[in-house]
């Protein structure tokens, strides 16, 4: 009887468990209230990672204003905005209220940050769902933030293997 209701626990929590991270976002750490936090605290949230040499380049302030067009409908589902500098930068001037990652050289870098702007969008689940270094506009960050791992993992259907059947 043991050994059935321990195997009944298993399946029951193999069916419930989380979702696979497949593509893990890159963590860094931030000080946050109560001390230093780190993307792992943010899980169950979706965040927006936005990297740049520093808050006074052009293309990051364009990008901030993009995001500033959906910054409220975002935020009211919990999303979560990082900024990350590689050479300084402890503030960001924006109607968009940023954390700023510490060790950003370290955390720019794991985020692809080659040229002028890199944006990341980490699902609720820890995945990299989306990372591009050129403008992107605030409806696809929306987008993708809708439309998540979790979200297109449960939507796939199992496809039969081999021919069709013949009806």
């Amino acid at each position: 009887m043991k050994t059935l209701a321990a195997i009944l626990a298993l399946a029951w929590s193999s069916l419930h468990a989380a979702s696979p991270v497949v593509r893990p976002a890159p963590d860094f750490t931030f000080t946050g209230i109560g001390g230093v936090k780190s993307l792992r605290s943010l899980r169950g949230q979706p965040v927006v990672v936005l990297a740049a040499k520093n808050p006074d380049s052009r293309a990051f302030r364009k990008q901030v204003k993009v995001i500033e067009d959906v910054y409220r409908e975002l935020a009211s589902r919990g999303t979560v905005f990082v900024a990350v500098f590689s050479e300084g930068g402890d503030s960001v001037p924006s109607n968009v209220p940023f954390i700023v990652a510490s060790n950003g050289p370290a955390v720019a870098a794991a985020y692809g940050l080659a040229d002028e702007v890199v944006v990341g969008v980490v699902g609720p689940d820890g995945n990299l769902d989306f990372v591009s270094g050129e403008l992107t506009r605030g409806l696809r960050i929306r987008e993708v933030i809708q439309n998540n791992y979790v979200v297109q993992n449960n939507a796939r259907r199992e496809q039969p293997k081999g021919p069709p059947p013949n009806r």
